[in-house]
């Protein structure tokens, strides 16, 4: 008998199983796919030698995760890689403002009226930053505060909705940036805790940037998996896992999964029917015959570009995509440029590049149009350097990664309680009323982002449970 079976090889589960072995226990991986990666993959969408990130590119929670820094994944091949700046966000007059690594340049692109209130905002934090990034993402009382009064101050200050922290800013230079921030994660910019959201983007580019790995995001889940098999893990993949009895007997069953089917493979009948999913995007991958032509000079060397040109424009494509049930007409875009960072991802002088806007869960529909629209207002001429595109909207989502139920790639609404209590209002949140069963997914705190600490957190739970029985 195993000590523990993990369901799915996204970054949270590997994480959850190299924990576990880590301390001694033996452990098996199975994947639905027939390579490991969840969230973290690269593949050849449009052209050969084009190597796009299906999901996610740019990790600024990753290279500034408690879990994955505690863990030697440099060995196993995983190298960060920083374009010249985290992110930059244009606007329609052909200015830009930014997130840079130093705190006084992205002050700096705010205009005078605005640049000590930022200043101000996270030069209280930073230099406690991986004490406060520690505790915020170990949430809830899995680990007791190692600075509590900073954590509270903390929640003063993200609690509230990050329109009230806008209120600091007088121009709207610096609300779109920050309100774009927010938008990362499909939250709405009047919903509870959506300050917090924001103020840990910015301080994390500040620590230590928003990086991508050479390569493609599959180095993250290729070194997790690399760095378990040396510790006796097992992987399995092209393993479908329908029912509890397709598994190997274990004394424990780790799902990086979503809550829905979680409770169908375990049957749990309706314990997650209060579970809400946020909504959908529609991502499009580009291979490009040369670099984006930003009109802007900033974001040519950015590794994200945030793309709405006012911060009333991305609240409105907010609200129509999770509350007016409708796909935005001018949406509210997050792009990458992988190969600003690491020209191997594309053959010379070619780029690849990828964008993505909000849609209602399970929207069937086509963005292609207005999302060019989009990048043609900030980027003149873009089109005119696509050489091929890829698109997905929810359904192909769904189906490429089953956590993105409804397209939702951050595996739920990240709105409400359900931001910080999820997947259920509970002070244990990775486990589940099969005494044997836990879950390590998105779906659980602190949430959505290829960190590994929804899959280090869940460990505990396990190991604890483990070594009392």
């Amino acid at each position: 008998m195993l000590d523990a079976v993990v369901v799915g090889a996204g970054p949270n589960g590997l994480t959850a199983a190299v924990e576990l072995a880590r301390r001694g226990f033996s452990v098996a991986v199975f994947e639905a796919r027939d390579t490991v990666g969840g969230g973290a993959r690269t593949e050849e969408l449009t052209l050969p030698g084009f190597r796009h990130d299906p999901c996610s590119a740019a990790h600024p929670l990753g290279i500034n995760s408690p879990a994955f820094r505690a863990l030697p994944l440099e060995r196993y091949g995983l190298e960060w890689l920083h374009a010249g700046l985290p992110m930059a966000h244009p606007f329609p007059d052909g200015s830009a403002a930014v997130l840079s690594r130093s705190v006084g340049e992205t002050a700096a692109s705010f205009g005078p009226r605005d640049a000590g209130a930022y200043r101000r905002l996270v030069e209280r934090f930073l230099p406690r930053w991986d004490t406060l990034a520690r505790d915020f993402m170990s949430l809830p009382l899995t680990a007791l505060p190692r600075d509590p009064v900073t954590l509270a101050r903390f929640g003063l200050v993200g609690l509230p909705p990050s329109t009230w922290l806008m209120r600091r800013f007088r121009d709207d230079r610096a609300k779109t940036l920050f309100a774009g921030l927010v938008a990362h994660v499909m939250a709405p910019l009047g919903g509870f805790a959506t300050g917090a959201i924001g103020l840990v983007f910015a301080l994390a580019a500040h620590a230590r940037g928003w990086p991508m790995a050479r390569g493609g995001s599959q180095a993250i889940s290729d070194a997790l998996t690399a760095y378990l098999k040396d510790l006796g893990g097992t992987v399995h993949t092209d393993y479908e896992v329908k029912r509890l009895d397709d598994l190997p007997p274990a004394r424990a069953y780790v799902f990086d999964t979503s809550p829905t089917a979680l409770a169908r493979i375990a049957g749990l009948g309706n314990h997650y029917a209060n579970y809400r999913y946020g909504p959908g995007v529609f991502k499009i991958d580009y291979a490009l015959d040369g670099p984006v032509p930003w009109t802007a000079q900033e974001p040519r060397t950015a590794g994200t570009v945030q793309i709405g040109a006012s911060s009333a424009e991305i609240g409105a494509a907010l609200n129509a995509a999770s509350r007016e049930g409708r796909a935005p007409d001018a949406p509210f875009l997050i792009t990458t440029q992988p190969s600003v960072a690491d020209p191997t991802r594309a053959p010379e002088g070619k780029h690849v590049f990828w964008a993505y806007g909000h849609v209602p869960n399970g929207w069937t529909g086509d963005l292609t149009d207005a999302v060019e629209r989009q990048l043609e207002r900030f980027a003149p001429g873009f089109r005119d350097r696509v050489l091929a595109r890829a698109t997905a909207g929810p359904p192909e989502l769904a189906v490429r990664n089953a956590n993105y139920v409804g397209g939702d790639i951050a595996s739920g609404a990240v709105s409400g309680l359900q931001l910080l209590l999820r997947p259920k209002v509970s002070l244990l949140p990775y486990a589940t009323p099969h005494p044997a069963v836990f879950i390590c997914s998105s779906a659980t705190p602190p949430g959505p982002g290829v960190h590994g600490m929804s899959g280090h957190n869940a460990a505990k739970a396990v190991w604890r449970r483990l070594r009392q029985t």
